[in-house]
């Protein structure tokens, strides 16, 4: 995109980019996106692009869907505002919640709205607490995520992050915020240690951490059943059956970030349900609304929500909620993305089309710079290593990863490269055969600009 475009320089003028390199993008400029089309979306110059992660994640439908622009006009016109506090609540939001439950993995009662993915792990971090000054445990406040875990960047969702990027000269992580293993087998197992052994050396490490912590003072343990933005990272095998006895064997609530992996991504409706996980929160958003407009909910096990019911209860009032709580409009969207959702039969989708883009990124694994290929469903990542033999990376500063990207997006796809040079895929869920190929062209495109650009730069 040239600076000189009006759109460009409006940017640089008034705007401050989240997540990025501040000084790159005032001196480069951004790519500015005017419209989108099914799976693509255009600059303002008229370009296309096939979206390789939708958007954030989160375009589940991709970038047309009327029926949710229509959902939307429809709830403006009839009320476009309302709160939930108080014993108010808007008709829509009822029956979001309604159906949120009825589809949600057993165990689930009620559902408690907020307006992000950052919101909602806050929250769940507040319930927590909350829920052990109600049991009478003031002590029992520690918060247990795993390190390159992404669960928000709020002061409490950051502090759960495992990410220096969310961290660093931030002040983070808070007290109270503790981190374990990264439950990543390709860069963690030990020489000849199996994926089931792998599995076992990290829960008794997780255990030794609550041990020595004292459980008594530990209330929770956050995990994604697949970890995005830590680099696509998949449970190995036995993993989260080994984990969970744990959690229950000390009384600790174990909360489920289904942010990315909720609504099908995996291949079930709930990555819950892909690794037969039984958590006391859910927490939800992205595809909720399939991104169209901004809406979380933490979906809350019968066990807490009696409790919270005992201490409301107790103090006359439960003090949380946002203004935007249950807000009509993105309630309406987001009933509307679920019925669209049952409609297309979403899951059976993802399983039709997931394992051709799985079986497309493993197709590239001879390639020298390819380490390891990843994913489950419709989420995936290679991973670019400079030996293949030794698994050893190169430097961080050479932006390995972050030039393949550029590249595919000069081929005509957005993709997303996070640290230690990996490369994640997460395309809309509506995504066709023929999408998937073109996606995977763009990459194969770009990997060979970036193996040349490694040799002349004789950085391998």
């Amino acid at each position: 995109m040239s600076l000189t475009t009006p759109a460009a320089r409006r940017d640089l003028a008034f705007h401050l980019h989240p997540a990025t390199n501040l000084r790159t993008v005032q001196t480069e400029g951004p790519l500015v996106i005017a419209r989108g089309e099914g799976v693509y979306v255009y600059d303002d110059e008229g370009r296309r692009y096939l979206e390789g992660m939708a958007g954030l994640w989160c375009a589940s439908l991709g970038f047309s869907e009327r029926r949710l622009a229509e959902a939307a006009y429809r709830q403006m016109c009839e009320l476009p505002f309302y709160h939930s506090f108080t014993g108010k609540v808007p008709a829509i939001s009822t029956e979001l919640a309604e159906r949120l439950v009825g589809m949600a993995p057993a165990g689930m009662a009620k559902a408690l709205f907020a307006n992000s993915g950052s919101e909602a792990n806050d929250t769940a971090v507040k319930l927590a607490w909350y829920m052990n000054n109600a049991l009478g445990r003031p002590g029992k406040k520690k918060i247990i995520s795993r390190q390159r875990a992404y669960h928000g960047v709020t002061i409490a969702s950051g502090s759960l992050t495992g990410l220096a990027f969310a961290h660093n000269d931030f002040d983070l992580p808070i007290a109270r915020f503790l981190h374990t293993d990264c439950p990543d087998y390709y860069r963690g197992a030990q020489p000849g240690e199996n994926e089931e052994a792998f599995a076992a050396r990290l829960a008794a490490n997780l255990e030794q951490l609550i041990l020595r912590e004292g459980p008594d003072t530990v209330a929770a343990f956050f995990a994604e059943p697949v970890m995005g933005a830590g680099g696509v990272i998949v449970p190995p095998a036995t993993y989260f059956d080994r984990v969970q006895p744990i959690l229950r064997k000390y009384d600790i609530l174990f909360v489920v970030d289904e942010v990315i992996c909720g609504f099908g991504r995996t291949g079930r409706m709930f990555g819950s349900q892909t690794f037969n996980l039984q958590p006391d929160i859910i927490t939800v958003a992205k595809a909720l609304s399939a991104g169209y407009i901004p809406i979380s909910a933490n979906l809350l096990s019968g066990k807490v929500c009696d409790i919270l019911l005992a201490q409301s209860d107790k103090l006359g009032i439960f003090g949380h909620g946002y203004t935007y709580s249950s807000h009509p409009v993105p309630a309406a969207v987001a009933l509307e993305t679920l019925k669209i959702y049952d409609e297309l039969d979403i899951v059976a989708q993802v399983n039709r089309v997931g394992p051709r883009m799985q079986a497309g990124l493993r197709s590239y694994a001879d390639h020298p710079l390819v380490g390891q290929a990843r994913g489950i469903g419709l989420i995936g990542a290679i991973e670019i290593v400079r030996d293949k033999a030794t698994r050893q990376s190169f430097d961080p500063k050479a932006g390995v990863a972050a030039f393949l990207v550029r590249r595919a997006q000069h081929h005509g796809a957005i993709l997303r490269s996070m640290a230690g040079d990996i490369v994640a895929f997460s395309p809309p869920l509506i995504i066709a055969d023929s999408e998937i190929d073109e996606m995977l062209a763009c990459f194969g495109r770009a990997l060979d600009d970036t193996w040349a650009m490694v040799k002349e730069k004789g950085l391998a």
